[in-house]
């Protein structure tokens, strides 16, 4: 039986592409974003008691990973990324349905509008539903997943004198935690695990407004270089 769905909002990121989220939520506590809902739902009425929940489940679409042939297996980061694994054993964005889960902190919650935490997603990305997290049966002490039984390993996160001048220069403007973002995101070392780089090449993502520039001068060790406004995009 074929049924459709339709987004009830779009979230308002800090990632602006996909590169340097975080591939779990509540990895980056300082990633932050709106979710700004849609007619009928944008009314107090919908989210009359949610000031109650600390944290929330949102169902939501991976919008730039649709895809119209399944995949049956797939490679996850988590096991270098030269490894298959069937699709369901994992949480990667090439969905069946090209839906995924999170679990995000609920900061402030507004008529139309809620003010979200800790979130691994992409800016615009259609949601599809909302859901309380209830601690009593959500979290289960005896749970266990052997692919991924702790928390990745974080690296060091240096800073070049100007990197970090600018990163505070442009937290202030934004009114945002930039510089843990920054440190949060690239602590999880985003590139692709089987990627050995060279000490001169040079990595970037944006987060907000801002172009983050940073190199691996040493295994095991981010360098950030550059902070910075990024380009007006083409109209």
């Amino acid at each position: 039986m074929d049924h459709s769905v339709s987004p009830i909002g779009y979230v308002r990121s800090c990632f602006k592409e996909k590169f340097a989220i975080p591939r779990q939520p509540s990895l980056a506590p300082a990633a932050r974003g709106v979710l700004e809902l849609l007619p009928p739902f944008d009314s107090g009425d919908a989210v009359a008691g949610l000031e109650q929940v600390s944290h929330v489940w949102l169902l939501f679409l991976f919008h730039q990973a649709l895809e119209s042939k399944p995949r049956l297996k797939v490679r996850p980061p988590r096991l270098g990324g030269n490894r298959m694994v069937g699709v369901f054993a994992t949480r990667a964005t090439h969905r069946p349905n090209g839906i995924g889960q999170s679990v995000v902190r609920l900061d402030k919650v507004e008529p139309g509008r809620l003010f979200i935490s800790g979130i691994d997603l992409l800016d615009g990305t259609p949601v599809l539903d909302i859901k309380p997290y209830v601690p009593y049966a959500d979290a289960l002490p005896d749970a266990r997943n052997d692919m991924a039984a702790d928390a990745p390993e974080l690296i060091e996160v240096q800073w070049s004198e100007s990197g970090l001048l600018q990163a505070r220069r442009e937290a202030l403007r934004l009114g945002e935690p930039l510089v843990e973002l920054i440190e949060q995101c690239l602590a999880q070392d985003p590139r692709p695990a089987y990627q050995k780089p060279e000490p001169e090449r040079r990595y970037g993502a944006q987060l907000w407004d801002v172009d983050v520039r940073w190199h691996y001068p040493a295994p095991g060790v981010i360098r950030v270089l550059e902070v910075a406004p990024a380009a007006p995009q083409p109209a």
